[in-house]
């Protein structure tokens, strides 16, 4: 099976033959179609968050079922389906409680891995998915049935980028119709963050971001304003489109440091500062904890939008076709297998919304 091994963080993957096992008990395989390039695999690919080599990445996936093992059901061979990150173990507080994306239950995603080089050596399953592959081997509870014919380029990305945003809004934050919300950051998530709220009925979306291409598609997701964050008067800005008060939401849709450090002075009285990009780990923030106290402000962190994927995915798929949420406008550019350091490194620059990696014959 051919798939794209990081062998050395920050350097450019390696397209190569490794070894894929079959399916053990609760798990399926699943034959990608398309998965898309999100940052966080750009992280994972230059080490901010630790990790072990050999990995292969990519968690923003679709394709179809090739098997199954004992014990899985609602899945036969042939079925269109989502590869998600969102592994649960279904038992634990946070997936009892009905918050299955921060499930509690370690998983190894080395000595777990159902991946191997050529020599035995074992290659971590990246992000729990590994799915810059032509095939993946994961848990049932990663998978989420969709409809047919649906572009695979398109609907992959509901495993990730737009459960994030668009989860932050409707399940983190819970945005109620005629607040004012912020969004710092107007790439791939964040684009999903604005057009989360507008859905959600907020009375201003604000669109905030250090690039000028960025903000020039954000009304085309809802935004119905923009501000060009490249001075230090960005929170003056956003007063005045707010009458004064600030928002009642900000989200942080980018792992950066200064978006972080300056969020909070967006913030209305009451205000909510939801975290959802996701930095290094060790970039830090500092803010006045009297501030928050006084003003009765929050700060809350969103993981994969506190996505459950057979409540969520079905909804999102609704407004997809109804024409009230973009997907095919968030795909810049498309490439095979071969080309993927091309797509990362487009990516890595900023040009893109979301590249997509297309597996030929594994169908669109």
């Amino acid at each position: 099976m051919r798939a794209a091994v990081c062998r050395s963080f920050g350097a450019p993957l390696e397209i190569a033959d490794i070894e894929l096992r079959p399916p053990g008990p609760g798990e399926v395989e699943v034959a990608i179609a398309a998965c898309a390039v999100c940052h966080s695999d750009l992280h994972a690919m230059d080490g901010a968050w630790g990790g072990y080599l050999p990995a292969v990445y990519g968690h923003e996936a679709a394709g179809h079922v090739t098997a199954t093992g004992d014990g899985v059901a609602g899945l036969s061979p042939g079925d269109p389906v989502l590869v998600t990150p969102i592994r649960a173990c279904g038992t634990c507080p946070s997936c009892a409680g009905g918050h299955p994306a921060t499930c509690e239950t370690p998983y190894d995603r080395v000595q777990g891995s159902p991946l191997k080089d050529r020599d035995g050596t074992p290659i971590e399953q990246g992000i729990s998915a590994a799915a810059f592959a032509e095939r993946v081997v994961v848990d049932r509870s990663q998978v989420q049935n969709i409809p047919s014919g649906i572009g695979m380029d398109a609907v992959c990305l509901l495993s990730c980028g737009v459960i994030t945003g668009f989860g932050a809004v409707a399940n983190t934050a819970g945005v109620k119709p005629g607040s004012d919300v912020v969004v710092v950051g107007a790439g791939g998530v964040g684009l999903n963050c604005i057009q989360g709220a507008a859905v959600a009925g907020a009375a201003r979306v604000i669109a905030v971001d250090t690039v000028p291409e960025k903000l020039d598609g954000a009304r085309e997701f809802g935004a119905t304003d923009i501000v060009l964050a490249t001075g230090d008067d960005t929170d003056t800005r956003i007063r005045k489109l707010t009458g004064g008060r600030g928002a009642d939401t900000v989200l942080v849709a980018v792992g950066a440091g200064d978006a972080y450090r300056s969020a909070p002075r967006f913030l209305a009285p009451r205000g909510q500062l939801i975290a959802v990009g996701m930095p290094p780990s060790d970039v830090q923030a500092e803010w006045s904890p009297a501030d928050f106290s006084y003003y009765g402000q929050g700060i809350r962190g969103s993981c994969l939008g506190d996505t459950v994927l057979s409540r969520d995915i079905p909804a999102l798929v609704e407004l997809y076709r109804q024409g009230r949420l973009k997907l095919d406008e968030l795909v810049t550019g498309r490439y095979p297998l071969a080309r993927i350091n091309d797509a990362i490194g487009d990516t890595r620059a900023g040009r893109s919304r979301r590249n997509v990696i297309l597996f030929e014959g594994n169908g669109r």
